[in-house]
């Protein structure tokens, strides 16, 4: 899956070692645009940033995948980054929802007020 959303929040980042090594986690939250913007805590593994910055206004593209797991009879769910990006720009192609946001007249249908003047007074009954 991806998203295009705008960085909110940089937490502060986590290392540990486990049985396979040392491990390092990265989250970030984001904040999706249009009519209900929705904020999401994305779980960056290892160096999947790739040098990118990180700077709360910044605009990122962010390929994901979602896993839920159980523990103790609750459900966990985790937002996990495979690669994050820089977004090209605020509305580009990648972010839909930005350019669905806001009324859009029918590009279809003529203004109202284009109608012939004969028309204009011709009521059916």
């Amino acid at each position: 899956m991806q998203i295009t959303a705008k960085l909110v929040q940089v937490l502060p980042a986590q290392t540990g070692q486990g049985k396979n090594g040392e491990w390092r986690k990265q989250e970030i939250i984001v904040e999706t645009e249009g009519q209900y913007p929705r904020k999401i805590c994305v779980s960056v593994w290892g160096d999947k940033l790739g040098g990118l910055k990180l700077i709360p206004g910044t605009d990122l593209s962010i390929d994901f995948d979602i896993e839920s797991r159980e523990y103790n009879g609750r459900w966990y769910t985790d937002v996990k980054a495979w690669r994050v990006t820089e977004s090209d720009s605020p509305g580009s192609p990648a972010s839909p929802s930005a350019k669905a946001s806001g009324p859009q007249a029918p590009s279809s249908f003529p203004p109202a007020t284009s109608a012939p003047p004969e028309f204009e007074d011709d009521l059916p009954f």
